[in-house]
């Protein structure tokens, strides 16, 4: 069973692992550097739908699809699915997920939602309560600026320190089988406010949130940065992640040899127009369940932090004046070969 270590991180006794998992992604993602390394692209945003929002549902079913064909596993083998996305009602994953008939428990922590899915996934299945699970999360960029910001015809100017978000998924099948790689520990996060407003600027919102867990984690396990082959954040973006830099090394932690993240990772920054980088909860999911999973399969990372990051507010607080809230989930991934 599970075991508590320390302060908030939970041990993985079962050897608990990903069996598989797929990244999918839109066309301004596939013309970045990750392009190749995602199971699945497409051409058109609206992937063949009406509206952005049932564009954004059907990536959550073809991540699926794709981790199914993969595996040859069907939806009645998997116990219950963890899903979650940006939308009110979290719409795209109840709509995308509907026709597989799985037991559904959704989940919403913003940009972080890959990792808390993937916790959720793994504690359960790691108590035998479930012998298999699934985590899927996604968003698109088209149904994030219509519920967040502003309608895309109106062609507002974005702020530097903005974020572009990712149209992309990421499903993961979790059972007790170490498969391409071992869940070894969780470090669930606490919801820290820096008193930031501006909803232009989630990184600097956000890095305070991924300094505090992963500093538990360190402490919890008695481990230091160097001890893994990276340390993987989501979506601090360029600003989020010099600031998450900054915040370790006045703890004495220097990360900055084995730090990166997602939102950094997907997109050319100058050439694609993103500013600050990518965001959105199909960022972590299109980058970790293809890109780092494929890597962890390699053997070119054997060893993994993966601390994904989410800015807890919506567009009614924002235009309340309300702060930004940040939090972040952690998994520590091993390899198995």
């Amino acid at each position: 069973m599970p075991v508590r270590i320390g302060k908030r991180t939970i041990k993985l006794e079962n050897n608990t692992g990903i069996l598989s998992s797929a990244g999918v992604a839109g066309h301004k993602e596939s013309q970045g550097p990750l392009g190749k390394f995602f199971d699945m692209t497409y051409e058109n945003d609206m992937l063949n739908e009406k509206t952005w929002e049932k564009a954004e549902s059907r990536l959550q079913t073809e991540a699926v699809n794709y981790v199914f064909g993969k595996t040859g596993l069907k939806a009645s083998d998997i116990d219950l699915v963890f899903a979650g996305d940006l939308l009110n009602q979290c719409i795209s994953s109840s709509y995308g997920l509907r026709k597989f008939g799985i037991p559904f428990l959704g989940q919403y922590g913003a940009c972080s939602t890959m990792a808390q899915t993937m916790i959720m996934a793994a504690l359960i299945t790691d108590s035998f309560a479930a012998d298999r699970t699934l985590a899927v999360t996604s968003s698109h960029f088209c149904s994030a600026e219509r519920q967040f910001r502003l309608p895309l015809e109106y062609g507002g100017q974005r702020n530097l320190t903005a974020q572009w978000t990712v149209t992309g998924a990421g499903a993961a099948v979790i059972e007790r089988n170490c498969g391409i790689c071992r869940i070894e520990e969780v470090t669930t996060g606490r919801i820290i406010d820096p008193d930031i407003k501006d909803p232009n600027n989630m990184g600097a919102a956000m890095a305070p949130a991924a300094a505090d867990t992963i500093m538990t984690f360190l402490r919890d396990t008695k481990t230091m940065p160097d001890d893994y082959d990276l340390i993987l954040t989501g979506d601090l973006g360029f600003i989020g992640s010099e600031l998450l830099i900054q915040l370790m090394d006045r703890e004495g932690l220097d990360i900055s040899r084995v730090h990166n993240d997602c939102g950094k990772l997907i997109f050319y920054r100058k050439e694609q127009d993103v500013h600050s980088g990518g965001s959105g909860c199909g960022c972590c999911g299109s980058v970790f369940c293809s890109y780092i999973m494929q890597k962890l399969r390699s053997g070119e990372l054997k060893n993994i932090l993966f601390a994904a990051t989410g800015a807890l507010m919506s567009a009614t607080s924002s235009k309340q004046g309300e702060s930004i809230p940040g939090i972040s989930h952690l998994l520590h991934i091993r390899a198995c070969s």
